[in-house]
């Protein structure tokens, strides 16, 4: 049977193919859920793949506290929401705040942190815009958003984004005085083992406080640092550069590698 691999991959969102009227849902955490969906999420990683490795956690040390934070990152595939929830969890200590577009039809992650859009029309998506420019003032969360609107085949070039991004960040700046934006690059590879590895890169934060800017403009300079990031992130581990990175997690070798290793070692002796 041959598969029609053209529907991998589609410009259409989903509540525009539905094209119904969805209620908007906010984000509705608890310490109980959170605490359940860290446990659930950490260990849906743990159990597919063998690390998460992760660089340049120092630039958001390096945020202004005082003024709100917007993660940006590019969407692939579906592990891309659970990553990201790891890394404002695990590695930031904070909750996160995650536009997801899918969510009447899994109303639990509201749980984790997540709200919906609804992208049948752009009247529609304004009150999630709306709620993300709200949650920006709670301190202990961070707004975490994939601005491509669309799930892309991954490394796709070049990087675009639509106005979503722009527009929080602008009504942002004006709400709150600054905005800290902080690009993420996040992929996937296979190394030396059967599983593959988890690597992200926080890039450098930029604060805008000056909300005068062109929103297609922004947005095509966003999508242009965010592709720059993700290029040299690919570039060094293609060139087997790992400085700087640090290790959340790693399994232990399955039984066949640590036999392989082992063999390895008794003909280093033999020799």
């Amino acid at each position: 049977m041959q598969e029609d691999l053209s529907k991998l991959y589609n410009d259409i969102t989903p509540t525009k193919q539905r094209g119904k009227e969805e209620k908007f849902r906010p984000a509705r955490t608890s310490k109980f859920w959170l605490w359940v969906a860290d446990r659930f999420f950490y260990g849906m990683l743990e159990d597919r793949f063998c690390a998460f490795r992760y660089k340049g956690y120092e630039n958001f040390l390096k945020r202004d506290e005082e003024y709100p934070t917007i993660f940006f990152a590019p969407h692939t595939n579906w592990w891309d929401g659970i990553v990201a929830y790891t890394i404002c969890n695990r590695l930031c200590k904070k909750e996160i705040r995650l536009m997801i577009e899918e969510l009447n039809r899994f109303p639990i992650l509201r749980r984790g942190g997540g709200y919906s859009v609804n992208k049948k029309s752009p009247q529609t998506a304004m009150e999630s815009l709306k709620y993300s420019i709200r949650v920006l003032k709670d301190p202990k969360s961070i707004l975490y958003l994939f601005p491509q609107g669309i799930i892309n085949p991954p490394n796709h070039r070049p990087i675009e984004f639509q106005t979503g991004l722009a527009y929080i960040a602008q009504k942002g700046v004006k709400e709150y005085g600054k905005i800290n934006l902080i690009p993420i690059a996040v992929n996937y590879y296979f190394m030396r083992d059967n599983r593959p590895e988890v690597w992200i890169e926080m890039g450098e934060n930029s604060i805008i406080e000056d909300a005068s800017f062109d929103r297609k403009e922004f947005s095509t300079e966003l999508a242009k640092k965010l592709e720059t990031l993700c290029d040299k992130q690919n570039q060094e581990i293609s060139n087997a550069q790992f400085d700087g990175y640090k290790t959340l997690f790693k399994q232990k070798l399955a039984w066949y590698r640590e036999f392989e290793q082992n063999l390895k070692k008794i003909k280093r002796k033999n020799k």
